[in-house]
């Protein structure tokens, strides 16, 4: 068996990174995320516009102060099927990571016949990681002198700083404009990004960090009718090189490696609308995977580390509703569908893909204790939907017939729901 698995030993890594990167967080803070994460065009709390278009802190005369932390869990499974002489030998792995903490900071500053707002926000807008503990009975797990890859682990977060202005060009129509300084860290075991050993393996490599600059512009309009229209781009957040540094498992160093990794541009476009009752939001992303660094290439590079994630761009549908009708405490339910990013010739460079989330579900709910001071609360259920799979890929079978290096009858696959509690504070100072 330890022939066949062999085959694997050139490949995994990818999967430790594309599981946190891929991820766009959906939402910001406790309104935003039970809503969906619509906010393009319907500003209910400073979280969502600060974050989706600036355009919309313009609706807010008061300086107000929010706080909001979530507790994030996630039970990704990781499958695979290696061929022996024996048939086919196949396993499961879960994730034993635990809790994953979500931050969200915001402060909006406006004043009452005032055209123009600022915003100040520190976001954590992803954040995720895997734990995947070394498991005999899975051959993607088997340990690294087996042919496998033993414990699969991976940190990253992606910490966004924003400073927003909004003029407000008239009483229906403003716009908004946020530049934005990004910090994220990390890091892999193994690492699919340096090049293999043909004894020692992939290396261990130490966390790494980036620093990285964007911005956001972004329009609204509101209807004295109640619609209200809105559109928003954030450009790509363009980070310097992650250098790894990296040891191998005896011990021994390993070369120094870069990578770059940018966060995707997204397009925004919202529809909302609000009566005594109600407050509707519908939103459509779209999210460039296709054209960013560390996305756009794939496959191996000649000395058999992954070149890239090759990842095709995704739609985004966001939908939320407030309710309105007992007095000093909305409710709020929401629904966001993501595309998939992970084609099926892809799906091993993202083994295990855990934080994609097809299918997420909110409900939350406001309570005004006064008129300048809010708690909310939100609860969150996200999940998959069919598991994404391809055939287990090695640089070794790479030839013109196979330039991916498939294994022949094989598979690795992965599945994986999340789950979050998240509750915010919201304080006005003054009107």
């Amino acid at each position: 068996m330890k022939k066949y698995l062999l085959n694997l030993l050139f490949v995994l890594m990818s999967s430790a990174l594309i599981a946190q990167a891929g991820h766009i967080m959906q939402g910001i803070g406790s309104v935003n995320m039970s809503m969906g994460g619509a906010a393009t065009a319907q500003p209910l709390d400073i979280n969502g516009p600060l974050h989706w278009n600036p355009a919309g802190i313009s609706v807010f005369d008061q300086n107000i102060l929010s706080l909001n932390v979530g507790l994030f869990f996630s039970s990704p499974q990781l499958s695979s099927t290696a061929p022996t002489p024996q048939g086919p030998f196949s396993g499961t792995t879960e994730d034993d990571r635990g809790i994953s903490p979500m931050p969200a900071f915001a402060m909006v500053f406006g004043k009452e016949d005032s055209k123009h707002t600022f915003g100040v926000s520190a976001f954590g807008i992803s954040g995720f990681g895997v734990t995947f503990p070394e498991n005999m009975m899975n051959p993607i797990n088997m340990p690294q002198n087996l042919g496998g890859f033993g414990r699969i682990e991976s940190d990253y977060f992606l910490l966004q700083v924003g400073l927003t202005y909004a003029y407000e060009i008239s009483e229906n129509l403003s716009i908004g404009i946020a530049p934005t300084i990004n910090y994220s860290a990390l890091e892999l075991a193994p690492n699919p990004l340096s090049s293999p050993s043909m004894t020692l393996g992939y290396p261990v490599s130490e966390q790494a960090t980036a620093i990285g600059f964007g911005g956001q512009v972004g329009i609204l309009y509101q209807s004295n009718g109640g619609f209200k229209l809105g559109a928003s781009y954030k450009s790509p957040q363009f980070f310097g090189d992650f250098d790894f540094e990296s040891t191998y498992l005896d011990g021994s160093s390993a070369p120094n490696v870069l990578f770059k990794m940018n966060y995707p541009a997204i397009y925004s476009a919202g529809l909302g609308y609000s009566n005594e009752s109600i407050d509707f939001a519908l939103d459509y992303r779209f999210v460039d995977y296709a054209n960013t660094d560390g996305f756009e290439a794939s496959g191996w590079t000649q000395t058999a580390s992954v070149a890239g994630f090759g990842w095709e761009s995704i739609s985004i549908i966001s939908a939320g509703l407030q309710l309105k009708v007992i007095d000093g405490v909305p409710l709020r339910i929401g629904y966001t569908y993501s595309g998939v990013p992970i084609t099926e010739d892809g799906a091993f460079f993202s083994t295990p893909a855990t934080a994609i989330i097809k299918n997420a579900f909110q409900v939350g709910a406001g309570f005004e204790f006064s008129e300048k001071l809010v708690l909310n609360l939100m609860y969150h259920h996200g999940a998959s939907g069919d598991p994404v799979s391809g055939s287990l890929l090695s640089p070794m079978l790479v030839n013109e017939a196979n330039p991916l290096g498939k294994v022949p009858g094989s598979e690795v696959s992965y599945e994986m729901t999340t789950d979050m509690i998240m509750f915010g504070i919201n304080y006005m100072f003054s009107k």
